[in-house]
């Protein structure tokens, strides 16, 4: 069986999206890591793991929303023993996958399933899936950087990132902002803030794709109700 193909059936992503953790080099088979996604594995005896942890094939499709803390690695393995998000989910009889990524100290909404398409369709910009991020930003936050941010700055990695943005209030030398994205690039919230001079000090991620916390307290986590699972099909044309 194709590598890709594998991948998929495992639930970790599509078979598109298996390219990209190849490319990443992220993928091994019996410990050997593989940067070809032709590459043909024997599903019966060969070990495949996606950053370090063994994946097999799933016999259910499981869909959860985490309120994920801060200080927890959004990964099911971290070499340098930090907790993972999957020390909350070990009441789980399937493995899950996290959709996308928060940073170490950034908490809120995390969605994880083993459904690989959907995985791969919520994190693809084509569908423009919004992301909600209240922050806790050090300074008086003015019109004026609501307007740069709203026009585009240019990331560390060079692209273009944009927000839309709406001041919550202030509170001594902070000011409570929330943004909207629709892309997910790396840190993105933090590096928009930071560059019109109003850097991060918390922030909370409270809405993916219309998902919200539903009073979960952090660590908290539960199923996606079926009418929420057939929305987020809609918004990525999987219905």
């Amino acid at each position: 069986m194709r590598i890709n193909k594998y991948l998929s059936l495992c639930g970790v992503t599509s078979r598109r999206g298996a390219e990209a953790l190849i490319a990443e080099k992220r993928v091994t088979v019996n410990d050997i890591t593989i940067d070809k996604v032709g590459v043909i594995i024997d599903e019966a005896t060969d070990v495949v793991k996606v950053d370090g942890t063994a994946i097999s094939p799933v016999d259910e499709k499981i869909y959860v929303v985490l309120h994920k803390p801060r200080m927890v690695m959004t990964t099911l393995r971290d070499p340098f023993k930090r907790r993972t998000v999957l020390h909350f989910l070990r009441r789980l009889r399937q493995r899950v996958y996290p959709v996308g990524r928060l940073d170490y100290d950034t908490e809120g909404v995390l969605l994880l399933t083993n459904d690989g398409d959907l995985t791969y369709r919520l994190a693809h910009p084509k569908y423009e899936v919004p992301k909600i991020y209240e922050a806790k930003v050090l300074g008086t936050f003015s019109r004026e950087a609501a307007a740069q941010i709203e026009a585009g700055i240019k990331l560390d990695d060079g692209a273009i990132g944009h927000a839309k943005v709406n001041v919550l209030g202030f509170a001594g030398r902070f000011s409570r902002v929330r943004l909207v994205l629709t892309e997910g690039r790396k840190r993105e919230v933090k590096q928009l803030c930071k560059k019109v001079g109003f850097p991060v000090e918390h922030l909370v991620r409270v809405e993916f794709a219309g998902i919200n916390l539903k009073n979960l307290k952090p660590g908290e986590w539960r199923f996606l109700s079926p009418t929420e699972l057939d929305r987020l099909k809609t918004m990525v044309e999987l219905n």
